[in-house]
């Protein structure tokens, strides 16, 4: 029996590799010495001119700008066909649409904020996306020199060693990582406030790191047990969310329903137990929210 399977799923590989023309640790071989050239590049900065995109929290620096342009020009010159989204071209022109063509879904550095200040959480982020699924991640983070690596079904992979989640469900010891420095923006300002007014009775610890993408990684390598963060973008998610789920993790839009990789709300746990405790919770204080809210509404009239 396990015999005709792994000729089941190794028939099934071939017909994937013959289908797609490339096959998916190809293109993860391509890629790889960009993303880690690319780290390079950031080591060697000694000054920084920071932008503002438009709020005062979201900056950009001409190194960006500079990684996202050599990624794209690299990977269009070995296959021109393909689609790209970027988060410093998708400033400028918008969030393409996803189709099922070969897409690549590109943060040049994430975590910028923390790049500029020195520290250490920040890192290059690349997704590839094929049929609307997930199927390839790379996350590389130069100044940790630790490099994160997911094909769809093959597991996660930190510097080359497999990785696996903690496997945690007890939320009362667990450490949870949640973003909240887009509170900041009075569009999210109350749904982070509510939730985490009642999140801080019953977890075990809390942190706020800065990267949404870096994240997602500690999630799938155990050192934290949760990440979430409302109110992101595809390059937030295309290849952190892989990563997570090929550790064993659970990945669920934070608002309830199915994951959306191009208007991700999520929240990333070591498992789908953990993941049901957090949302009971926050379900409660979205309640609650929503009724402060209609209460103040009537109040008012």
């Amino acid at each position: 029996m396990l015999y005709i399977r792994s000729s089941v799923f190794f028939c099934f590989s071939i017909w994937i590799s013959l289908a797609m023309g490339t096959t998916t640790q190809e293109y993860l071989d391509f890629v790889l010495p960009l993303v880690k050239n690319a780290g390079q590049e950031l080591l060697s900065v000694k000054n920084v001119e920071v932008e503002e995109k438009g709020e005062f929290y979201d900056v950009v620096t001409v190194y960006d700008r500079k990684i996202e342009q050599i990624l794209f020009k690299k990977i269009k010159e070995r296959w021109p066909d393909h689609k790209f989204i970027g988060e410093e071209e998708s400033y400028t022109k918008g969030i393409s649409q996803l189709s099922n063509e070969s897409t690549w879904i590109i943060d040049p550095i994430d975590g910028t904020a923390n790049f500029v200040r020195n520290l250490k959480d920040a890192c290059i982020s690349v997704g590839l996306v094929i049929n609307k699924e997930q199927v390839m991640g790379v996350v590389y983070n130069p100044f940790m020199d630790e490099l994160y690596t997911a094909i769809k079904g093959q597991g996660a992979y930190l510097n080359g060693v497999k990785i696996q989640t903690n496997g945690a469900t007890d939320i009362s010891k667990s450490v949870f990582n949640y973003e909240l420095s887009l509170g900041v923006n009075t569009k999210y300002y109350d749904l982070y406030m509510y939730r985490l007014k009642h999140l801080l009775k019953h977890i075990g610890g809390i942190r706020s790191m800065g990267s949404a993408v870096m994240g997602l990684c500690y999630v799938a390598t155990g050192r934290m047990e949760a990440y979430q963060c409302d109110g992101l973008f595809p390059w937030d998610a295309a290849a952190g969310v892989l990563i997570v789920r090929e550790a064993g993790g659970y990945v669920r839009d934070s608002n309830g329903g199915e994951f959306d990789l191009m208007d991700p709300n999520y929240i990333a746990t070591a498992t789908k137990e953990l993941s049901d405790k957090f949302m009971e919770i926050e379900r409660r204080a979205d309640q609650e929210r929503e009724s402060d809210a209609q209460n103040h509404k009537q109040l008012k009239f």
